[in-house]
């Protein structure tokens, strides 16, 4: 009997080692794997998230040159050819991958209207990233002049965000967050790099959250923070978004939500024309289309914050209205039809199959060339077409009636473009 007991004593013994043996190895591959490391909550902005380990790069295939692995995590896109959302086509194709073949394939079709709109749902992150610079490159590609991006986010990474953000800003993107759809917490660093931005959902920040801090106190966490912010001030500077932001940041709590109004939007640089951009833009305009031209546009501009935008106002309304009042204002202009102001609307305006617009005002200019007739903008055949109705009318300069509206809307900046 003690013969059996003892037996069964060592059997148990060893069943226990082993157990302890499978547990630790267990443990070993749950650490190489990253099991338990800390990730982005909802709503939350993650400063300096270690990078994950990663795999072993697979062999580039044919067009792949360049595109290393990658996939989109808590997020899908969209991709249209048109800015109408309202209508049956809505946001267009779920884009499948990101390898380039399916890239290529889902903007191949907007080569016809020369507009690509992509619409992001999800988390900013490092595979959003990833698609921004692909969408970019191919847009460069197939060269697609007009270039949206319709985000509904809550946020994210705010390295993945300065990422994304320094591509935007790189290759002339408009940033939309219409009605319904939300731009919080990361997010907003994405709108910041927009040429331009039309703003009709919300827009939110707060504190960042530094998920891989080691800090033991207030100071400590302040310390590490402090170069955080310096870089994301830099990066708002850049992008021609006010440095208060960054400041306004730090004061609402990680967990709680900081909505900026209309006014606040404007005044901070995250709703209409990149002030940065701006700059480059007049002095590029100024040297191919004239004084005037740049002139006009700051009428518009003006006339288009005042008359078009609005709280509560949907941004189909308001790229109806704009494209309304481009009209009034002799946009598109005939020589430069691609400088001049929203002009992705233009493109949206064509019917399917219809040569781009920069293609159609080029052939009018060569047509009025051939006939010895000189350029005529869409507000000077109005005006033409008014002087000779109205008996005795006085005829106008091309840029004097917009410069009118401009007054109405807001006098001293009409008065005043340049400041």
């Amino acid at each position: 009997m003690l013969k059996s007991v003892g037996l069964s004593l060592a059997c148990l013994l060893l069943l226990a080692a082993c157990d302890r043996s499978a547990t630790s190895a267990d443990a070993a591959v749950a650490q190489q794997n990253g099991a338990g490391q800390a990730g982005d909550g909802d709503h939350m902005v993650s400063v300096d998230t270690p990078d994950p380990i990663p795999p072993p790069r697979p062999r580039a295939q044919a067009g792949e040159a360049g595109w290393p692995q990658a996939a989109l995590e808590s997020g899908q896109a969209w991709i249209s050819c048109a800015t109408d959302y309202s209508r049956e086509a809505g946001d267009g194709t779920l884009l499948p991958a990101l390898d380039r073949a399916s890239v290529e394939a889902a903007l191949a079709p907007c080569r016809e209207t020369g507009l690509v709109r992509v619409r992001y749902v999800g988390k900013i992150n490092a595979g959003f990233a990833a698609l921004v610079w692909r969408l970019a490159s191919v847009a460069e590609q197939w060269q697609l002049p007009h270039r949206i991006l319709d985000l509904d986010s809550s946020g994210g990474q705010v390295e993945a965000a300065i990422r994304a953000g320094d591509t935007i800003g790189e290759s002339n993107w408009t940033i939309w967050v219409r009605e319904g759809s939300i731009c919080h917490s990361a997010c907003v660093f994405v709108l910041a790099a927009g040429d331009n931005r039309l703003v009709a959902g919300k827009v939110g920040i707060h504190r960042m959250m530094r998920i891989s801090s080691k800090a033991t106190s207030r100071a400590e966490l302040n310390r590490e923070l402090r170069e955080v912010y310096g870089n994301v001030k830099d990066y708002l500077e850049r992008n021609g978004v006010a440095v208060a932001v960054a400041d306004l940041m730090m004061t609402v709590p990680n967990r709680s939500l900081r909505l900026l109004t209309m006014e606040e939007l404007r005044e901070y640089g995250l709703d209409g024309t990149n002030a940065v951009q701006d700059d480059l833009e007049r002095i590029r305009q100024m040297r191919k289309c004239g004084d005037a031209f740049v002139r006009r546009k700051d009428a518009f501009l003006v006339a288009f914050d005042q008359k078009c935008k609005g709280e509560g106002a949907d941004l189909d309304a308001v790229n109806t209205c704009g494209l309304a009042l481009k009209q009034r204002f002799g946009f598109p202009d005939v020589a430069c039809p691609e400088e001049s102001p929203l002009a992705e609307t233009d493109a949206a305006a064509l019917p399917p199959g219809s040569p781009t617009v920069e293609t159609q005002t080029g052939e009018a200019a060569n047509g009025q060339a051939q006939t010895g007739q000189a350029p005529t903008s869409q507000a000077q055949t109005s005006q033409a077409q008014h002087g000779a109705a109205g008996a005795g009318a006085p005829t106008t300069e091309p840029d004097a009636a917009p410069a009118q509206d401009a007054a109405q809307a807001d006098p001293q900046s009409a008065t005043h473009p340049e400041g």
